[in-house]
Protein backbone atom coordinates (compact mmCIF):
# COMPACT_ATOMS: atom_id res chain seq x y z
CA UNK A 1 0.00 0.00 0.00
CA UNK A 2 2.85 2.26 0.72
CA UNK A 3 4.53 1.69 -2.75
CA UNK A 4 0.62 2.43 -4.39
CA UNK A 5 1.21 5.61 -2.46
CA UNK A 6 4.00 7.03 -4.52
CA UNK A 7 2.34 7.63 -7.75
CA UNK A 8 0.40 10.34 -6.03
CA UNK A 9 2.90 11.70 -3.99
CA UNK A 10 5.05 11.73 -7.00
CA UNK A 11 2.61 13.59 -8.84
CA UNK A 12 1.76 15.73 -6.17
CA UNK A 13 5.89 16.64 -5.20
CA UNK A 14 6.29 17.05 -9.54
CA UNK A 15 2.87 19.74 -9.34
CA UNK A 16 4.57 21.83 -6.75
CA UNK A 17 5.45 25.48 -8.89
CA UNK A 18 8.71 26.08 -6.97
CA UNK A 19 10.10 28.18 -9.52
CA UNK A 20 6.41 30.22 -9.52
CA UNK A 21 6.36 30.45 -5.75
CA UNK A 22 10.45 31.35 -5.77
CA UNK A 23 9.50 34.41 -7.90
CA UNK A 24 6.45 35.15 -6.13
CA UNK A 25 7.53 34.81 -2.49
CA UNK A 26 11.02 35.55 -2.66
CA UNK A 27 11.58 37.87 -5.70
CA UNK A 28 8.25 39.46 -6.47
CA UNK A 29 8.09 38.74 -9.52
CA UNK A 30 6.13 36.48 -11.43
CA UNK A 31 8.45 34.41 -13.41
CA UNK A 32 6.07 33.40 -16.19
CA UNK A 33 6.27 37.44 -17.89
CA UNK A 34 9.79 36.40 -18.60
CA UNK A 35 11.66 34.26 -21.21
CA UNK A 36 8.95 32.09 -22.76
CA UNK A 37 6.28 32.39 -20.00
CA UNK A 38 7.69 28.90 -18.73
CA UNK A 39 6.56 28.11 -15.34
CA UNK A 40 10.10 26.71 -14.81
CA UNK A 41 13.41 27.43 -13.10
CA UNK A 42 15.23 28.68 -16.58
CA UNK A 43 12.60 31.66 -16.28
CA UNK A 44 13.99 32.23 -12.94
CA UNK A 45 17.31 32.28 -14.12
CA UNK A 46 16.45 34.99 -16.87
CA UNK A 47 14.75 37.08 -14.38
CA UNK A 48 17.02 37.09 -11.63
CA UNK A 49 20.26 35.60 -12.46
CA UNK A 50 21.80 32.17 -11.35
CA UNK A 51 21.64 32.19 -7.53
CA UNK A 52 17.54 32.25 -7.37
CA UNK A 53 17.60 30.50 -10.42
CA UNK A 54 20.08 27.38 -9.55
CA UNK A 55 17.73 27.47 -6.55
CA UNK A 56 14.48 26.81 -8.49
CA UNK A 57 16.36 24.08 -10.82
CA UNK A 58 17.91 22.17 -7.84
CA UNK A 59 14.03 21.77 -6.06
CA UNK A 60 13.11 20.94 -9.79
CA UNK A 61 15.26 17.87 -10.36
CA UNK A 62 14.93 17.19 -6.63
CA UNK A 63 11.69 16.80 -6.92
CA UNK A 64 11.54 14.37 -10.46
CA UNK A 65 14.48 12.63 -8.33
CA UNK A 66 13.11 11.58 -4.70
CA UNK A 67 10.21 9.66 -5.99
CA UNK A 68 12.08 7.44 -8.14
CA UNK A 69 15.12 7.32 -6.25
CA UNK A 70 12.58 6.11 -3.07
CA UNK A 71 11.01 3.53 -5.24
CA UNK A 72 14.45 2.13 -6.98
CA UNK A 73 17.00 2.12 -4.36
CA UNK A 74 14.32 2.08 -0.74
CA UNK A 75 11.76 -0.03 -1.61
CA UNK A 76 12.90 -2.02 -4.82
CA UNK A 77 10.42 -1.74 -6.91
CA UNK A 78 10.36 -2.82 -10.27
CA UNK A 79 8.11 -3.34 -13.33
CA UNK A 80 5.07 -1.46 -14.04
CA UNK A 81 4.36 0.42 -10.69
CA UNK A 82 7.85 1.67 -11.03
CA UNK A 83 7.38 2.95 -14.60
CA UNK A 84 4.23 4.93 -13.26
CA UNK A 85 6.23 6.23 -10.21
CA UNK A 86 9.06 7.48 -12.20
CA UNK A 87 6.89 9.43 -14.29
CA UNK A 88 4.64 11.06 -12.07
CA UNK A 89 6.10 13.79 -11.06
CA UNK A 90 6.83 14.64 -14.31
CA UNK A 91 3.68 14.50 -15.23
CA UNK A 92 2.69 16.74 -12.26
CA UNK A 93 5.15 19.23 -13.09
CA UNK A 94 3.49 19.64 -16.57
CA UNK A 95 0.12 19.29 -15.49
CA UNK A 96 0.11 20.94 -12.15
CA UNK A 97 -3.25 21.60 -10.84
CA UNK A 98 -1.38 24.20 -8.59
CA UNK A 99 -0.98 25.89 -12.16
CA UNK A 100 -4.88 24.75 -13.56
CA UNK A 101 -2.96 21.97 -15.61
CA UNK A 102 -0.59 24.36 -17.36
CA UNK A 103 2.47 23.41 -16.23
CA UNK A 104 6.19 23.56 -16.93
CA UNK A 105 7.89 21.69 -19.91
CA UNK A 106 9.12 18.78 -17.38
CA UNK A 107 13.04 19.22 -18.18
CA UNK A 108 14.66 19.06 -14.86
CA UNK A 109 12.16 17.18 -13.53
CA UNK A 110 13.08 14.84 -16.54
CA UNK A 111 16.68 15.15 -14.74
CA UNK A 112 15.66 14.15 -11.47
CA UNK A 113 14.00 11.43 -12.95
CA UNK A 114 17.03 9.63 -14.36
CA UNK A 115 19.02 10.56 -11.02
CA UNK A 116 16.34 8.68 -9.47
CA UNK A 117 16.62 5.38 -11.25
CA UNK A 118 19.98 5.35 -12.09
CA UNK A 119 21.83 7.82 -9.92
CA UNK A 120 25.13 9.71 -11.84
CA UNK A 121 24.96 7.33 -15.49
CA UNK A 122 21.75 8.71 -17.39
CA UNK A 123 21.26 12.13 -15.83
CA UNK A 124 24.96 13.06 -16.83
CA UNK A 125 24.54 11.55 -20.46
CA UNK A 126 21.21 13.22 -20.58
CA UNK A 127 22.96 17.10 -19.18
CA UNK A 128 25.98 16.35 -21.53
CA UNK A 129 23.93 15.82 -24.62
CA UNK A 130 21.30 18.84 -23.62
CA UNK A 131 24.26 21.63 -23.29
CA UNK A 132 25.59 20.14 -26.70
CA UNK A 133 22.37 20.33 -28.66
CA UNK A 134 21.16 23.62 -26.76
CA UNK A 135 24.83 24.77 -28.34
CA UNK A 136 24.30 23.74 -31.69
CA UNK A 137 20.84 24.02 -32.38
CA UNK A 138 18.47 27.01 -32.30
CA UNK A 139 15.52 25.45 -31.28
CA UNK A 140 15.37 23.95 -27.34
CA UNK A 141 12.51 21.56 -27.84
CA UNK A 142 14.30 19.83 -30.86
CA UNK A 143 17.77 20.13 -28.39
CA UNK A 144 15.45 17.98 -26.03
CA UNK A 145 14.33 15.80 -28.70
CA UNK A 146 17.98 14.94 -29.44
CA UNK A 147 18.84 14.49 -26.46
CA UNK A 148 16.16 11.71 -25.51
CA UNK A 149 17.40 10.26 -28.84
CA UNK A 150 21.29 10.37 -27.77
CA UNK A 151 19.83 8.84 -24.71
CA UNK A 152 18.26 5.79 -25.87
CA UNK A 153 21.33 5.27 -27.97
CA UNK A 154 23.13 4.98 -25.01
CA UNK A 155 20.47 2.79 -22.97
CA UNK A 156 20.87 0.49 -25.76
CA UNK A 157 24.67 0.36 -25.77
CA UNK A 158 24.41 -0.46 -21.82
CA UNK A 159 21.52 -2.63 -21.94
CA UNK A 160 19.32 -0.64 -19.44
CA UNK A 161 16.25 -2.48 -17.68
CA UNK A 162 13.76 -2.59 -19.81
CA UNK A 163 11.40 -0.83 -17.17
CA UNK A 164 14.21 2.33 -17.69
CA UNK A 165 12.89 2.41 -21.45
CA UNK A 166 9.42 2.16 -20.72
CA UNK A 167 9.83 5.51 -18.09
CA UNK A 168 11.91 7.84 -20.49
CA UNK A 169 9.52 6.66 -23.61
CA UNK A 170 6.71 7.45 -21.63
CA UNK A 171 8.71 10.70 -20.30
CA UNK A 172 9.82 11.28 -24.29
CA UNK A 173 5.61 11.32 -25.00
CA UNK A 174 4.79 14.07 -22.26
CA UNK A 175 8.22 15.87 -23.67
CA UNK A 176 6.64 15.93 -27.20
CA UNK A 177 3.50 17.01 -25.96
CA UNK A 178 4.57 20.33 -24.12
CA UNK A 179 6.88 21.11 -26.99
CA UNK A 180 4.81 20.18 -29.67
CA UNK A 181 4.45 24.19 -30.58
CA UNK A 182 8.33 24.50 -31.03
CA UNK A 183 8.45 20.75 -33.00
CA UNK A 184 6.31 22.42 -35.51
CA UNK A 185 9.08 23.78 -37.07
CA UNK A 186 12.22 21.63 -38.51
CA UNK A 187 15.39 22.50 -36.65
CA UNK A 188 18.23 24.49 -37.44
CA UNK A 189 21.60 25.22 -36.47
CA UNK A 190 23.17 28.10 -34.70
CA UNK A 191 24.79 30.90 -36.63
CA UNK A 192 28.21 29.36 -34.75
CA UNK A 193 27.59 25.95 -35.88
CA UNK A 194 26.88 26.98 -39.07
CA UNK A 195 30.30 28.88 -39.08
CA UNK A 196 31.79 25.36 -38.08
CA UNK A 197 30.21 23.24 -40.46
CA UNK A 198 30.83 25.43 -43.57
CA UNK A 199 34.97 25.69 -41.98
CA UNK A 200 34.94 22.00 -41.58
CA UNK A 201 33.34 21.44 -45.13
CA UNK A 202 35.78 23.88 -46.78
CA UNK A 203 38.73 21.83 -44.84
CA UNK A 204 38.26 18.41 -47.03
Amino acid sequence: MIELLLIPFGFMLGAIPFAVLIGQYGLGVDIRQYGDGNPGAFNVLRARGIGWGGVALILDISKGAIPAGLAVHIFHIDGLLLVLIAISPVLGHAFSPFLSFKGGKAIAATAGMLIGLSLLVLPTVFMISLIVFYLVLTSSAWAVMFTMFTLFIYMVLIQSPLTWFAAVGSTLIILIYRHHKELSKLPELTKRARFLHRHHTNNY
